[in-house]
């Protein structure tokens, strides 16, 4: 698989492991729902955490370009789990975000 392919789908995974880890936490706290759901949680923070050391790049600059994923990923979430539309400034801002991602993530470097 090529490395730019790689690295998003392994940027897609690791956001949803960490999204649906907090969003355990949401529906236990938030919606009232069992304390079990900590459970699947816990063990999807912990895939999260794993996938983010898989990545090809340093563990600052890949957490940096994860927080533009993440922000993209969040807004699907929004979409599709919890029913709301996001509006343009989501979107706008998701692409702000995005691109700098992409800067930070695929940038020549010197010695790469």
């Amino acid at each position: 698989m090529k490395a730019t392919a790689w690295t998003l789908l392994l940027f897609a995974a690791t956001a949803a492991a960490e999204i649906f880890g907090c969003y355990t936490a949401y529906l236990w706290l938030n919606l009232k729902r069992s304390p079990l759901w900590l459970l699947p949680g816990a063990m999807s923070l912990a895939l999260f955490a794993w996938l983010l050391t898989l990545h090809p790049s340093v563990a600052g600059r890949t957490y940096a370009a994860y927080g533009g994923i993440y922000i993209a990923a969040s807004l699907a979430w929004l979409k599709w789990v919890d029913g709301h539309s996001p509006d343009r400034w989501d979107f706008l801002g998701a692409a702000v975000c995005l691109l700098g991602a992409a800067i930070i993530c695929f940038a020549p470097r010197a010695g790469a």
